[in-house]
Order: C-alpha cells, then sequence, then structure tokens
C-alpha cells in the first residue's frame, strides 16, 4: 500500500471525524471526551495550525491523520502540539510514523522550535516506543494524569522534541 501524508481537504472531513471519533470513543489516548458532529469537525480541523491526513494512494481512503497547533500563547507560543489519530483498521501499518515525521517538518516549517506532547497515556506503549525512537526526550511521569473512559486514572509521559 502507497501512503501519501497531504494537507486534509473538505471532502476528507467525513472520513477524518470517523477516525477521531474512533478514538475518542476508545477513551485511552485523547482528552476530548465530546464527538465532533459535521459542523464541529468542520471548526475543529479548519482552526488547526495544519491538519494533515493519510491517505491510500491507490484507493484515496483517509486511514489517520494529525492536527498541530500551538501549546501555549506570547513567549511559549514558539511550542507546538500535536495528536496523531489511525484508523483502528490500519494500525500496526507505520502510518503514525509517517505522520509524526511529516508533523516534525509541518512544525519547523510554520515557524514552531519545540513540539510538545503533554499528556501521552503511560500504557500507550506504541506511541512512547514510536516517539522515543523518533529522538523524543520523556519528561517525566504524572500521576494519574488521564481519566480513562472507564473512570480509572492513568499516569501520563509528557515529551518534547527540538525542531
Amino acid at each position: 500500500m502507497e501512503i501519501e501524508i497531504r494537507a486534509y481537504k473538505k471532502q476528507d472531513l467525513p472520513e477524518m471525524m470517523i477516525i477521531w471519533n474512533e478514538v475518542v470513543e476508545e477513551g485511552v489516548a485523547f482528552p476530548q471526551e465530546e464527538l465532533l458532529t459535521s459542523k464541529t469537525g468542520e471548526e475543529f480541523f479548519a482552526s488547526q495550525t495544519y491538519s494533515a491526513v493519510a491517505i491510500d494512494v491507490n484507493t484515496k481512503k483517509v486511514l489517520g491523520l494529525y492536527i498541530l497547533h500551538p501549546n501555549n500563547v506570547g513567549r511559549c507560543g514558539h511550542i507546538c502540539n500535536a495528536s496523531y489519530a489511525v484508523s483502528s483498521k490500519n494500525r500496526g501499518m507505520h502510518i503514525g510514523e509517517k505522520l509524526v515525521l511529516d508533523c516534525l517538518i509541518q512544525g519547523k516549517k510554520y515557524g514552531f522550535k519545540i513540539l510538545q506532547f503533554n499528556a501521552v497515556v503511560a500504557t500507550n506503549f506504541h506511541a512512547k516506543h514510536l516517539y522515543e525512537r523518533l529522538g523524543f526526550v520523556p519528561l517525566g511521569t504524572i500521576p494519574k494524569g488521564f481519566r480513562k473512559k472507564d473512570g480509572y486514572y492513568e499516569d501520563i509521559c509528557p515529551y518534547y522534541y527540538e525542531l
């Protein structure tokens, strides 16, 4: 399968919202609890500094996505944050890695100096392994920083990468 990472287009939105909502519904990675609707989804993805999709070049199907935006404002506005989502049907195919690598390029292109992840859930072993393999620096552990869907509190691990 040939995968292309590119800026999202309006016609990608229905598939993007399905993938995003799948991760939100799983309740083990994203802090969001509200599912995106056609109206809120369009506004959400348009409001980011950059939103991208991973598509299957042959079928044009959206397999995953990421959003990139400032992590803070003012004197900390040079730090960006990102979130990644891959359809459960397409996990394990290194799509997440392609998304992260493209995000590093886009972050630098948009003038950010650091990419920071505030809340990588401690049991998200695949994400942690990927980030560390790509050179992200772990910053420790915040005990019980993430409330999972079942109400259990899980530790989170912040990471950063100098762009």
